[in-house]
C-alpha cells in the first residue's frame, strides 16, 4: 500500500508531494546506486521526467536528495524540483517531491508530480520484490542490499524458488 498526501506542516510546503512506500530505505539507495546517479551529469529518464545526479547524501539526517526535472506538458517548461528519499520504518521509505521555485497550485502540477512518483515507485519496485523478506537469503542469513536487489541471497542463489 502506498500512502498519498502532502507533507505535514514544518516538513515541506503545501506544494510538495509525499508518498510512503513499502520499500526499505537501503534497497532504494542501492537501486539509485545501480542506476549510477552518483556521478555529476548522470541522468535517469522516467518518461518525460529526468532525475539528475549526483544523488546527495545528507550525513546528519541520513536522507538522499536528487534533482528532478518535472515535465508538465508540451507548452510548459520543465519544473526544477528536489526528490528527498528518507527512512520511514524498517520496511518503508518516504519519497517527497519539493518544488525549487514558484509553482502555481493546480491540478496539472499535482497530476504531473504524482505521475512522476508513480513511475519512480514502479522502477524501484522492479528492483525490490515487496512480498519477500528483503534482509535475508533463503537460509535466513543477511544478504547485502545489492544482492537483494539482484534477487540473490548471500551465496548468490535466488531468494525465492523459481515458479
Amino acid at each position: 500500500m502506498t500512502t498519498y498526501g502532502a507533507a505535514p506542516a514544518g516538513q515541506g510546503s503545501a506544494l510538495s508531494c509525499r508518498r510512503i512506500v513499502p520499500l526499505p530505505f537501503a534497497a532504494c539507495v542501492a537501486a539509485l546506486d545501480s542506476w549510477r546517479l552518483t556521478a555529476p551529469g548522470s541522468e535517469l529518464r522516467l518518461g518525460p521526467n529526468v532525475l539528475r545526479g549526483p544523488a546527495e547524501h545528507d550525513r546528519h539526517l541520513g536522507t538522499r536528495r536528487i534533482e528532478v526535472s518535472l515535465a508538465r506538458g508540451p507548452l510548459r517548461p520543465p519544473l526544477r524540483m528536489r526528490l528527498d528519499i528518507d527512512h520511514w520504518s524498517a520496511s518503508s521509505s518516504a519519497l517527497e517531491l519539493i518544488p525549487c521555485g514558484n509553482v502555481r497550485r493546480g491540478a496539472a502540477y499535482f497530476r504531473a508530480a504524482h505521475r512522476l512518483l508513480d513511475s519512480l515507485i514502479h522502477a524501484l519496485s522492479e528492483y525490490v520484490p515487496v512480498q519477500q523478506d528483503l534482509g535475508h537469503d533463503a537460509a535466513g542469513q543477511p544478504g547485502s542490499p545489492v544482492d537483494v536487489l539482484k534477487g540473490r541471497g548471500r551465496a548468490g542463489g535466488p531468494l525465492l524458488p523459481a515458479p
